[in-house]
């Protein structure tokens, strides 16, 4: 009996807590969507752990099933997958340095991290894109 009564405690303190930290987030987290905290459940990596485990939470007081939750953690991890190949096939065009002149040079100028961050072919363009303008700064050079 005595035991019962502190696992109660528990329960009501955590849940007392649960209910401390969905403040903190805007909107709180029991007044989103079903989707929205689908959303968050499946993203993991994106959010903040308190997040995640206040928005399981919630889908469970909604009684929504496990075989959703799982299916929104499956449909997340495609949408990642397919975003990170998308990213991994785009590419410098023309159009990108007649549109947009000064930050697309900038870009393949400057920026370090295009193969880092899944941009492999735009990396692999930047490289011969480089060497293209140090040979034509250094023909310029020499010819004036």
């Amino acid at each position: 009996m005595q035991r019962d009564r502190c696992t109660q405690a528990k329960n009501t303190s955590h849940n007392y807590q649960f209910i401390k930290m969905a403040d903190r987030f805007n909107p709180p987290i029991e007044k989103r969507k079903t989707s929205q905290l689908l959303r968050i459940v499946g993203n993991e990596s994106e959010w903040d752990s308190e997040a995640v485990e206040l928005a399981t939470v919630e889908l469970t007081k909604r009684k929504v099933s496990k075989d959703e939750i799982e299916k929104a953690k499956r449909l997340q991890k495609r949408k990642k997958k397919t975003i990170k190949t998308q990213n991994a096939e785009k590419r410098y065009s023309i159009f990108d340095f007649i549109e947009e002149p000064f930050w697309t040079t900038f870009e393949v100028l400057f920026s370090w991290e295009l193969k880092k961050d899944g941009y492999l072919r735009k990396a692999r363009q930047q490289k011969y894109i480089r060497l293209v303008l140090i040979l034509v700064v250094t023909a310029l050079y020499f010819l004036l």
